[in-house]
């Protein structure tokens, strides 16, 4: 029902910076969180990020926190990942994910299993 598709995954040094961006259709997409996850290999899928329905909150994993910022487009039909000071161990198959259901704590957004919707990723490669 909702199509999410990632791109601007790419090859970067370290320290540079990236910008991903997931482009949404499909019904409420802008009335539901969506989330930013990661996935190397060997790795299990990892919480990057996630913002709120409104736009107002977003949310952080340890690793990525104070070097990424997860942003709505204006028109909240697009979802932004800003990567800014980009570390090798950065590397790894970037995912966005829609989360229809409401939850009334931060904590649901973590959790891969509370998104509904998927794409099908986009790679990004941080070369030492």
């Amino acid at each position: 029902q909702v199509q999410l598709v990632e791109s601007g995954g790419g090859l970067v040094q370290t320290g540079g910076s990236l910008r991903l961006s997931c482009a949404a259709s499909g019904r409420t997409f802008s009335n539901y969180a969506m989330g930013w996850f990661r996935q190397a290999p060997g790795k299990e899928r990892e919480f990057v990020g996630a913002v709120s329905r409104s736009g107002d909150s977003t949310y952080y994993g340890d690793s990525v926190k104070g070097r990424f910022t997860i942003s709505r487009g204006n028109a909240k039909n697009t979802v932004y990942l800003q990567m800014n000071t980009l570390k090798p161990e950065d590397t790894a198959v970037y995912y966005c994910a829609a989360q229809s259901k409401f939850y009334s704590t931060s904590y649901s957004y973590t959790a891969a299993y509370n998104y509904d919707y998927w794409g099908q990723g986009t790679q990004v490669t941080v070369s030492s």
